[in-house]
């Protein structure tokens, strides 16, 4: 889960024998602390029972899920995909993030986390020298 800049909020890594949309449950229970949220942005995958499960736990006051859907046949630019897209290309800079070499999924997290917080750190150390 990313904010509207990109940066990381929440990480969720688990099995290939779960299913996105069950993985998003648990990703989305991360989410609850953050009581500032307003819409989450989820994939076309995302959509059936996720959107009611979602009302019903209540992201901060106002949070809401909204499905993007695919526009048509062919490659079509879909709204606020590219802000993910974008993240996970920075991420893949870090050689243990471009292929999988963990074996438990909590190592892969504990790097995804370790490359967000230098992908930030470098940030914020670019926009103090302005």
């Amino acid at each position: 889960m990313v904010d509207s800049l990109g940066l990381l909020l929440a990480v969720y890594v688990h099995s290939a024998a779960i299913q996105d949309r069950d993985g998003a449950k648990t990703l989305l229970l991360k989410a609850w602390c953050f009581g500032w949220l307003r819409v989450i942005w989820a994939d076309g995958g995302y959509a059936g029972q996720l959107v009611e499960w979602v009302r019903q736990l209540k992201l901060g006051r106002y949070a809401k899920l909204q499905i993007i859907r695919k526009i048509g046949p062919g490659f079509t630019l879909l709204p606020k995909r590219w802000v993910v897209e974008r993240t996970f290309a920075w991420l893949s800079r870090y050689r243990r993030l471009a292929r999988d070499y963990e074996v438990n999924t909590s190592h892969s997290t504990a790097f995804i986390y370790v490359a967000a917080c230098r992908i930030m750190a470098r940030r914020l150390a670019n926009s103090s020298v302005d």
